[in-house]
């Protein structure tokens, strides 16, 4: 991740103004004021931002001001802006984007999910936060309302151009050495399944996922990185069924889901291994209480919208071992 948005982005997150300030940066994006400044030569005056896109000029210059107090864009003295190093990370055709995960966060439907945080403390779910506005979960959401998709099929894609680089350099180039198939359950469109393969030339991957995905007609990424020969798309149920291989991807996939239910996945993985066969499991991971950490607030968006959380070291161990005793 570029290192300039990180300081903005803890400053954002650690605000007494953090609903604020990512209201603004949400706007922002919807507005396209990222997408009105992309490839200008020389900073903007709001009215143009706002004669392009339909805005108000005075409307315009007070949220482009906000938007750098937060160090998403410059101001100069005449009152023009440019886009910073964190900003050009919202436009859409970054190549490490995180205008998708915006849109998602601070979207409409997560909007209105968050108001039952206090509904859930107080009685305990289910129902989640999903179930109880529109009277079904996030993944039959998913399928119900395709603009939710769109925004939801974004944003993933921001994460794991994101988080496939991160596990590439902590697993190193050796991790599939050995390896001559690896599943990439519920792989999405394959960026991780991808990256790893760049530099695992021996080795043959599949991505399993729902239909709706795997005959999608656009955004595989074996198909941009040509990796075609050596990466197939298979439709399925992880929990149902896994294809046979000798390593397994699971990326955010358990965090989704409660005990039982990811008992029910591993032990469907554990059925279909081959012997000597391994599991990467790529989760945020809850660390002791002396630690501030976004694992501990992303918890609360699980609790919302899944009937999963988020973890510590000691609950996956339990985990794994109470599949293990199941299988």
């Amino acid at each position: 991740m570029p290192s300039g948005i990180i300081p903005i982005l803890r400053r954002v997150r650690r605000s007494k103004s953090s609903a604020q300030a990512t209201r603004i940066l949400y706007t922002g994006v919807e507005l396209g004021v990222f997408e009105a400044l992309k490839g200008t030569d020389e900073p903007q005056p709001a009215g143009a931002v706002a004669q392009e896109r339909a805005l108000d000029r005075q409307g315009a210059y007070r949220l482009m001001r906000a938007l750098a107090s937060l160090g998403l864009l410059a101001e100069d003295e005449k009152h023009c802006f440019s886009l910073t190093e964190a900003g050009e990370l919202l436009l859409e055709d970054h190549p490490m984007s995180l205008r998708g995960v915006a849109r998602l966060e601070e979207g409409p439907a997560h909007y209105e999910v968050w108001k039952y945080l206090g509904n859930l403390v107080r009685e305990g779910v289910p129902p989640n936060g999903f179930q109880r506005e529109f009277g079904h979960d996030v993944f039959a959401h998913l399928e119900q309302d395709p603009a939710y998709a769109q925004r939801f099929n974004e944003a993933m894609t921001s994460l794991s151009r994101l988080e496939s680089a991160q596990v590439k350099a902590l697993l190193g180039d050796k991790a599939f050495e050995d390896v001559e198939h690896v599943c990439d359950v519920g792989g999405g469109h394959g960026h991780l399944l991808c990256t790893l393969l760049e530099d695992a030339p021996g080795t043959r991957g599949t991505v399993l996922e729902l239909s709706e995905v795997v005959n999608a007609q656009e955004g595989h990424r074996h198909e941009q990185m040509g990796l075609t020969d050596r990466v197939d798309f298979v439709v399925g149920d992880f929990f149902e069924g896994v294809p046979s291989a000798d390593a397994y991807l699971m990326k955010h996939i358990l965090h989704d889901w409660s005990d039982d239910e990811c008992i029910q996945i591993l032990s469907s993985i554990r059925q279909a291994v081959s012997e000597g066969a391994r599991l990467f499991v790529c989760e945020l991971v809850i660390p002791g209480p002396d630690r501030s950490h976004l694992s501990k607030l992303f918890d609360m968006h699980m609790m919302l919208a899944t009937t999963g959380r988020e973890r510590t070291v000691e609950e996956y161990d339990e985990l794994f071992a109470k599949s293990y005793q199941s299988s």
